[in-house]
């Protein structure tokens, strides 16, 4: 049977995440150790409700955000194979990617711990341009606006009737003067994620990438900036390199998994945002969803 985990990135955090998984095997060493590496309590983090007068404290904050939903996804996905389950293949949505390169041996966590820390700092520090939303759009249209508009790309294009943009703000308000959509939605992030507005932070994350050693992975992975199988460790450094200035191309990556006439979607993270995309996107294709201690099992 084929086979597809797929890890979810920022915006699929949840309140309450941790302590559905904190009893699993390692989970609270997971969590210490990182604990020590970002100098902050981790799991009270994922736990407390949203205080935005403490914003280092919020799980919302990208700084936060992403190694959280790393430790949960990674404990869940190493409880999911020793308890014998395996993918095919694997893939991840922007920070899903790193716990996929995690979870085929590619990296150690200890260098997955240490990576994020330097990939969300960078990113909660770009101060260039925003985001939006985009859903319920007719794709030709939206292709011509993008073309058109300067400072303006498609930044995670999810599916055939979702996608987020990335661009200045002068970009953004041009674009959603113009569209045609059901719903266009501002987006509180601190940059332009997945776009060339991510130049500078990303030759510095490129960097910080080459001290690390990869390994070649023992599933095959669907990068987002090259949405190809591969089982290369050096393509894969190169690939994640390319991701922070170029797009996540999710809809073409289920496109592959439909090509590769896959079986099971099992979503490993505390939501069910890819699950639900591969619902509408895929046919006759089950989806399951792997996010507490009591579910490992598909």
């Amino acid at each position: 049977m084929t086979v597809a985990w797929v890890f979810p990135g920022q915006g699929s955090q949840k309140i309450g995440m941790a302590n559905k998984i904190i009893n699993l095997p390692n989970a609270k060493n997971r969590f210490h150790y990182a604990s020590e590496v970002f100098e902050k309590n981790l799991f009270e983090i994922c736990e407390k409700n949203s205080d935005k007068a403490n914003i280092a404290n919020d799980l919302n904050n990208t700084k936060n955000t992403q190694i959280c939903l790393f430790l949960v996804e990674s404990v869940l996905s190493d409880s999911l194979k020793e308890n014998g389950f395996k993918p095919t293949y694997i893939a991840g949505h922007s920070l899903g990617e790193i716990t996929a390169l995690y979870c085929s041996g590619v990296l150690s966590f200890d260098d997955c711990v240490s990576l994020i820390k330097v990939r969300s700092t960078l990113m909660a520090d770009a101060s260039k341009g925003s985001m939006a939303a985009l859903i319920g759009f007719d794709r030709n249209q939206l292709n011509l606006l993008v073309n058109e508009i300067d400072d303006l790309v498609i930044a995670n294009d999810n599916s055939s009737s979702q996608v987020v943009l990335s661009g200045s703000e002068i970009a953004l308000n041009n674009i959603s003067k113009r569209i045609t959509a059901k719903r266009f939605i501002k987006l509180n992030v601190s940059g332009a994620f997945h776009s060339p507005f991510m130049k500078e932070p990303s030759i510095k994350f490129s960097k910080y990438l080459d001290t690390l050693k990869f390994n070649n992975p023992s599933f095959p992975i669907i990068s987002n900036s090259h949405p190809t199988l591969s089982n290369d460790r050096d393509e894969l450094k190169v690939r994640l390199k390319d991701q922070m200035c170029n797009g996540v191309r999710w809809r073409e990556t289920m496109d592959l998994m439909g090509e590769h006439n896959i079986i099971r979607l099992v979503e490993i993270g505390p939501s069910n945002v890819l699950g639900g995309l591969g619902k509408r996107h895929l046919k006759d294709v089950k989806v399951s969803q792997v996010s507490s201690a009591d579910q490992i099992k598909y």
